[in-house]
C-alpha cells in the first residue's frame, strides 16, 4: 500500500516507520490519521514483523495536530468534532494494541499528539535537546484522546502539572516521569535505538506479544484480581511452541531459534 505522509522500510523482522512531513513538522491531519490507522491494523496481522522504529523526518519528531488542519474545525459541530476525535482515538489504540515491539526514535519536538505517540512506544528513545509539552491548553483544548496512554506512563501527579499547564519540558525531566526511557546525544540515537531492536529480538515473538498485553490486563488491580489473569498467561506460554523451544534451549545451552541471527 502506498503512502502520502508515511516512509515504511522493512529489514527483516524490522521496520522502520517514518512520519514523512517535514513541512508541516510531521504534524497529524485527517490523512497521516487514516494511514497510521491503516499502517497499524495491517502490521497487527503481519506475523513475522516483531520490532517497529518509530521516527520522523527533519527537524521534529512531530509537534501534534496541524494547526491549519485544526483551524477547519472552528466551524465544526459537536458530533463532527467527535467523528475527528474518534478517528485519532482508534489511530491511538491501532498503535497502542500491536503485537510487535515499536521502538521511538524521538528528535526535536514532541507535541501535543506527538507526546502520546511517545506514550505508545513501548520503548522510547529520546535526544538530548529533545522538547516534549502536552501543550493542548494553550490551545484551548485538552490532551483528552492521548490521555489513556499518557497516564500510565507518567502517573496523575506528573500529568495535573503538564496537561493543566501545557508548559514543554526537557527529555531529562520526560525520562524522570517515564515518558521515555533513555536519554542520549544526538549522535548515539541511531545507536541506542538499534541496540534495543537487537534485545528485542533475543526476546520470543510470542512472548514479546503476551507480554505487551498482559500489562494493561493487570495493572490497577489487585494482586487477587490479577492472579488467574498472571497463571493463565504463564501456563499458556508455557505450552506455547516457542515456550518449549526456549526453556529446551536453556537446558540445552544453545540460543532459541527465534535468537539465533540476532546478537544482543
Amino acid at each position: 500500500m502506498g503512502y502520502q505522509f508515511l516512509s515504511i522500510l522493512r529489514d527483516g523482522p524490522v521496520e522502520r516507520l517514518t512520519l514523512n512531513r517535514p513541512e508541516a513538522r510531521n504534524a497529524f491531519n485527517n490523512v497521516v490519521i487514516a494511514e497510521l490507522t491503516a499502517w497499524a491494523r495491517g502490521a497487527s496481522r503481519d506475523s513475522s514483523l516483531r520490532v517497529v522504529i518509530l521516527q520522523g523526518v527533519g527537524t521534529v519528531f512531530s509537534a501534534g495536530a496541524d494547526a491549519h488542519w485544526m483551524a477547519k474545525m472552528v466551524g465544526f459541530s459537536h458530533d463532527e468534532n467527535l467523528r475527528d476525535a474518534s478517528a485519532m482515538a482508534d489511530m491511538f489504540l491501532a498503535l497502542d494494541t500491536l503485537p510487535a515491539a515499536i521502538v521511538g526514535r524521538i528528535h526535536g519536538a514532541a507535541l501535543g499528539g506527538g507526546a502520546g505517540l511517545a506514550a505508545v512506544c513501548d520503548v522510547a528513545v529520546a535526544a538530548a535537546d529533545t522538547s516534549f509539552g502536552f501543550t493542548e491548553t494553550k490551545l484551548g483544548i485538552l490532551p483528552a484522546v492521548i490521555s489513556p496512554y499518557v497516564l500510565p506512563k507518567i502517573g496523575p501527579s506528573a500529568a495535573r502539572e503538564l496537561f493543566l499547564t501545557g508548559m514543554r519540558f526537557s527529555a531529562e525531566r520526560a525520562r524522570e516521569i517515564g515518558l521515555i526511557h533513555a536519554v542520549v546525544t544526538a549522535g548515539e540515537l541511531d545507536a541506542t535505538v538499534d541496540r534495543y531492536a537487537r534485545e528485542l529480538l533475543g526476546a520470543a515473538p510470542t512472548a514479546v506479544a503476551a507480554a505487551k498485553a498482559l500489562i494493561p490486563k493487570v495493572w490497577g488491580r489487585s494482586r487477587a484480581d490479577a492472579r488467574d489473569i498472571t497463571a493463565q498467561a504463564i501456563a499458556a506460554q508455557r505450552v506455547s511452541a516457542q515456550g518449549q523451544e526456549g526453556l529446551t534451549a536453556f537446558l540445552q545451552k544453545r540460543r532459541p531459534s527465534w535468537a539465533a541471527d540476532h546478537e544482543p
